[in-house]
């Protein structure tokens, strides 16, 4: 449909000379498409319109033809439109057509299917439509009939490919019979068969299903499936026409026998030259390609029904909504028992992806660039939830993606950290998949070991609630930062003994490595659907298995809910944000990457306490710190009356003591500056919100960020002030 400027012509119809009332010698009435006036059979008023009453029943006579034509109330007509009459036109116009087949009107097609004018048209046989539009105006204006022309913008459908409008036109067509069909899908809905993901969908699905039409299955179409449908060509003229006997049978020798048993041995028979619609033969993909109508097809007896369906909503009803309505009167079952609806792809400005608007975009250079996995993996993680849209920022010019970019850098991650592990495993692998002795394993093996619990039973859980969206960010978080970003680092120092080859270190470099490789291996499998191709490749590399054997035949992990530990998780999730509060206060002190400094950690709470001491070696060597103390009151600190720079995780205080070791003149002239700059950011920011025009005209996604921006500048500002005043 296009929004075009078009008129809208005032047309004159008189009534017959028996009809008119009082001093009503005319009906006046307002049409966009005069040439059709030609195929009116009748004029329309709307029931309730007190300026018609009166002629209801009486008879127009339509222009240059003669041809009577009743009044008649319909509800359709609005009677603020125009002049509150309604030309009816049912072979050209959709709501027309209707309203004839409330009142049993005649249909008169103007028409050829080239767009002339046919001889129903008298007078302007032979025209081009808009060639007649142009000649019955003349006319119409020639004999007094046209009242007045006004400009009019108005919806016209246009041809897709032909870039022309499209004229509605009375045709002959095949429809299927929809209601018995939609009445058993509705019973089995009603069994939950299928069931929709999510929910909400299942309502979309029965509304189809409910009050249906018959559904027009033939199209004029050069490819497809033929219409079953011969026809009986009579041996005078070889013409079809609307009365030309048919027969609808399976194949062509099938309709000839048929043909000969009732009109004799002589008959000849022609099949139509129709096909069925895209979306009958869609309708048939779940059974038609696994053998039906053979029955005794293996593969049908093997894969029908099949379990899922994945589908967009927008063709809920086009194609899932066939489907199940064919499935089930063939073969008497649902052919999924679920149905997976997705979002659409969306583009920058939010609009459907799409080949007709032109917006869409090939994902071949989208993998040539970032790889089919990465692809993959962005679009199911960029799913807020089932059914959710997504909108995939891209790059036109350069082709890139931020979002597939982000994923393609997760990609690369997997692949470094098994890099890392097949350095340090060696070439013998296999040994270290032999059970794990529990009573050897340290705090960040019983750590890493509990989180792959937790993260193999939540995404079990996301993978069969379809909740494919949160199952790749929970892998994506627990492999870049649990296993990348904290063990990897933690057992750095175990697997690199350095010069201690004693027993107790080998055996605690052995057990670092069987729990590095569970941890990995257990990763790709959990993470094999969304990255099939990366995954497969890293997992044989890891487990040295045969080319015969495929990463998507191997059962899922199995819970081991021994290594759950609730307690040891809590705990290292503050040891975790104690370190990047020493890590944070290095950066701010400006010491070099090398440079050792002294760390307190003030405590009350004994089990926190406990855990730092035992964890004293991580934290020195993940923050380069070259003393670690614990104290349970600050004034038991010997260092008080050190410049010192301070932080807070939780209830717990950390000093970092940098007197002598950093130029407190160049920090403080850092700070004070950062302070500066942050308190110009309010000022602007502050400025620009106080501004109403600004709020209100602004688009609301600038304005959230510029709110942003002042929140963030305000944490700054006090970050950096705080630190000025506990350095002074």
């Amino acid at each position: 449909m296009k929004e075009v400027d078009g008129h809208l012509w005032h047309i004159r119809y008189p009534l017959t000379a028996d009809s008119k009332v009082k001093d009503i010698t005319h009906i006046e009435v307002a049409t966009t498409r005069p040439e059709t006036l030609l195929g009116d059979v009748a004029v329309a008023v709307n029931p309730l319109d007190d300026r018609y009453r009166s002629v209801v029943g009486k008879k127009l006579i339509v222009p240059f033809l003669g041809r009577q034509i009743p009044i008649i109330a319909d509800q359709h007509v609005d009677m603020s439109f125009g002049t509150g009459c309604v030309k009816v036109t049912p072979a050209h116009d959709e709501n027309d057509f209707a309203i004839g087949q409330r009142h049993q009107l005649p249909q008169i097609n103007v028409m050829n299917k080239d767009g002339s004018m046919n001889s129903n048209a008298g007078p302007f046989q032979g025209l081009d439509r808009f060639n007649a539009r142009k000649k019955i105006v003349e006319a119409l204006e020639d004999e007094g009939l046209l009242v007045k022309v006004e400009s009019h913008r108005h919806n016209v459908p246009f041809s897709e490919r032909g870039k022309v409008p499209v004229e509605p036109i009375l045709s002959t067509q095949w429809f299927v019979r929809m209601e018995p069909i939609a009445a058993s899908c509705r019973e089995a809905l009603g069994k939950n068969k299928p069931q929709f993901v999510p929910d909400r969908w299942t309502k979309v699905y029965r509304d189809w299903l409910t009050d249906i039409r018959d559904w027009c299955i033939s199209r004029q179409l050069w490819w497809g499936h033929r219409i079953p449908a011969w026809y009986v060509i009579s041996e005078t003229d070889g013409r079809i026409t609307q009365e030309t006997p048919y027969i609808v049978a399976r194949s062509s020798q099938d309709a000839y026998e048929i043909a000969k048993r009732k009109y004799g041995d002589s008959v000849k028979i022609e099949q139509d030259s129709d096909v069925l619609d895209t979306w009958f033969s869609s309708g048939l993909w779940p059974f038609s390609t696994l053998g039906w109508p053979e029955t005794s097809s293996m593969d049908l007896e093997r894969w029908y029904p099949t379990n899922t369906l994945v589908t967009g909503f927008d063709i809920i009803f086009f194609w899932v909504a066939r489907m199940t309505m064919m499935a089930n009167i063939f073969t008497e079952k649902i052919p999924f028992s679920d149905v997976y609806i997705h979002g659409l792809v969306r583009d920058e400005q939010n609009r459907k992806m799409s080949k007709s608007a032109g917006n869409g975009i090939d994902p071949i250079l989208l993998i040539n660039r970032y790889g089919a996995d990465a692809l993959r993996f962005a679009l199911v993680r960029e799913v807020a939830g089932a059914g959710q849209d997504i909108r995939l920022d891209y790059d036109r010019k350069k082709d890139t993606s931020v979002t597939v970019e982000a994923a393609r850098n997760f990609a690369n991650k997997i692949w470094n950290v098994t890099r890392f592990a097949l350095i340090n495993l060696g070439p013998d692998r296999q040994q270290y998949f032999s059970n794990i002795d529990l009573s050897s394993l340290q705090l960040s093996d019983r750590w890493v070991l509990s989180r792959l619990h937790c993260v193999n039973l939540a995404t079990a859980k996301r993978y069969n609630s379809y909740s494919l969206g949160e199952a790749a960010k929970g892998l994506y978080e627990f492999a870049w930062h649990d296993v990348c970003d904290w063990y990897v680092e933690l057992i750095k120092r175990r697997l690199n003994p350095k010069e201690d080859c004693s027993k107790a270190v080998i055996s605690d470099q052995f057990i670092a490595r069987q729990v590095l490789i569970k941890v990995l291996c257990d990763l790709m499998i959990m993470l094999h659907p969304l990255m099939p191709h990366l995954t497969e490749e890293l997992w044989h590399e890891l487990t040295g298995a045969n080319l015969e054997t495929f990463l998507a035949l191997e059962s899922w992990p199995r819970l081991e809910e021994k290594h759950f530990d609730k307690r040891l998780e809590d705990s290292f999730v503050n040891l975790i944000d104690v370190i990047r509060v020493v890590r944070n206060l290095r950066a701010v002190a400006g010491l070099k990457p090398m440079q050792r400094v002294p760390v307190c950690f003030i405590t009350e709470r004994k089990d926190v306490a406990d855990f730092l001491e035992i964890s004293k070696a991580d934290i020195m060597a993940l923050t380069n710190t070259n003393d670690v103390q614990i104290f349970d009151k600050e004034d038991s600190l010997s260092a008080s009356n050190q410049r010192v720079l301070a932080g807070i995780s939780g209830d717990l205080q950390i000093i970092l003591l940098i007197d002598g070791l950093v130029d407190f003149e160049d920090l403080f002239s850092r700070l004070k500056k950062d302070l500066s700059h942050a308190e110009k950011n309010i000022q602007i920011l502050s400025s620009r919100l106080a501004n109403k025009s600004f709020v209100e005209k602004a688009p609301s996604d600038v304005v959230s960020e510029c709110k942003k921006n002042l929140l963030d500048a305000q944490a700054q500002a006090e970050l950096a002030s705080k630190r000025i005043n506990d350095l002074s």
